[in-house]
C-alpha cells in the first residue's frame, strides 16, 4: 500500500462489479459508493457529451459528502449511427440489440472522471475514450443462444467481451483494452498519478 493511499480514501462512484474488478487490478485500496443520479441523456446531447457529464455526475456527487478523497466516475455510452444504445434490461431488447448491431461497427464512449478532492481546490480530469467494435453477422438462432447463457441484460450493448460476447464480436479498435468493459485503466492510472498516486514503493 502506498503512503498516498493510507491518507486520502480513493473511492469508486460506481456499483457496477466490472469497474470493481478493474479497479481491484491496480492493486490499491478503494472503496464504493454508489451515486443517486439520473442517468437519462439530455435533449440534442451527444453520446459523448452524455458519456462524460454522467462521469462528471457520479464523481462530484459523492466528492460533496467524500472530503479528503480521490473520487472515481466512470460512464459508457454504445452509439451507432448517433444513435445511443443503452442497457437493454432484458431478453427481447438484447435481441433487438444484436439483431440491429450485426455486421455493423458501434462506438463505445468510455467517460472517465477523476475528482481530487484533496486540494484547497478540488481538482477535476476527464476523458472520453472510444472503442470501436464490429459486430459478426451472426443469425437470430446465435444470438439468441448467446443471450440464453449470458444474460448481459445490464451491459450497453447486449454483449460481455470479457466473457462469451466475445464470440459475437469481429474486431475491437481502442488505444486501452480495458475501456470497452468500462474502466479505461490506460487513462485512469495517467490521472491518478496526476493526482499524486504512486503504484510502485521503489
Amino acid at each position: 500500500m502506498n503512503e498516498l493511499s493510507k491518507k486520502k480514501r480513493i473511492i469508486l462512484a460506481s456499483g457496477s462489479p466490472y469497474r470493481k474488478e478493474l479497479l481491484s487490478r491496480l492493486q490499491l485500496p478503494f472503496e464504493i459508493i454508489i451515486p443517486d443520479i439520473d442517468e437519462s441523456p439530455l435533449a440534442d446531447e451527444t453520446p459523448q457529451e452524455t458519456a462524460l457529464r454522467l462521469a462528471q455526475q457520479k464523481a462530484q456527487y459523492i466528492a460533496k459528502n467524500a472530503a479528503n478523497s480521490i473520487i472515481i466516475g466512470s460512464d459508457q455510452v454504445a452509439t451507432m449511427d448517433r444513435i445511443q444504445i443503452g442497457k437493454p434490461g432484458n431478453h427481447e431488447n438484447a435481441l433487438k440489440q444484436l439483431q440491429m448491431m450485426r455486421g455493423r461497427q458501434v462506438i463505445f464512449h468510455s467517460a472517465l472522471c477523476v475528482f481530487n478532492n484533496t486540494l484547497p481546490e478540488p481538482d477535476i480530469q476527464i476523458a472520453d475514450i472510444q472503442t470501436v467494435v464490429t459486430f459478426r453477422n451472426l443469425s437470430d438462432q446465435e444470438l439468441d443462444a448467446y443471450l440464453k447463457i449470458e444474460q448481459p441484460y445490464d451491459c450497453a450493448g447486449s454483449a460481455k467481451n470479457e466473457g462469451l460476447g466475445i464470440a459475437i464480436i469481429e474486431r475491437i479498435e481502442s488505444s486501452d483494452p480495458t475501456a470497452l468493459t468500462g474502466l479505461p485503466l490506460i487513462a485512469l492510472t495517467g490521472m491518478l498519478r496526476n493526482a499524486g498516486v504512486t503504484f510502485f514503493n521503489c
